[in-house]
């Protein structure tokens, strides 16, 4: 099975199975990964999963709608990789994947 490591700003790993077609944040819901605090449920109303998907990862997650990236706009630590986990559907080719946490969810 596929799996996906999330690194908390402290540098702790938490590699996670993941079931394709379930978003990134459910799955790091599922899995008690500390820094997630997806606070709307997956909406895109609230950019309280933001992650930081590492370089070579990034085209595997898809395109961010204009709604995700009006969220991410209000997120202090928004880096070029940032994207909001509710709104990347997980799949077989994103096995060994590094999304990175922040310090803080907005």
């Amino acid at each position: 099975m596929a799996s996906i490591t999330f690194i908390e700003h402290d540098g702790t790993e938490h590699a996670v199975e993941i079931e394709p077609g379930k978003s990134l944040m459910q799955t790091a819901i599922d899995n008690g990964v500390p820094g997630i605090d997806a606070d709307c449920g997956g909406e895109c109303a609230c950019g309280t999963c933001h992650v930081i998907v590492e370089g070579k990862w990034i085209s595997t997650t898809g395109s961010a709608s204009e709604d995700e990236l009006q969220m991410l706009d209000l997120t202090p630590e928004r880096d070029d990789n940032s994207r909001l986990a509710c709104q990347i559907n997980t799949s077989e080719a994103m096995d060994g994947m590094v999304a990175r946490l922040p310090e803080f969810q907005m």
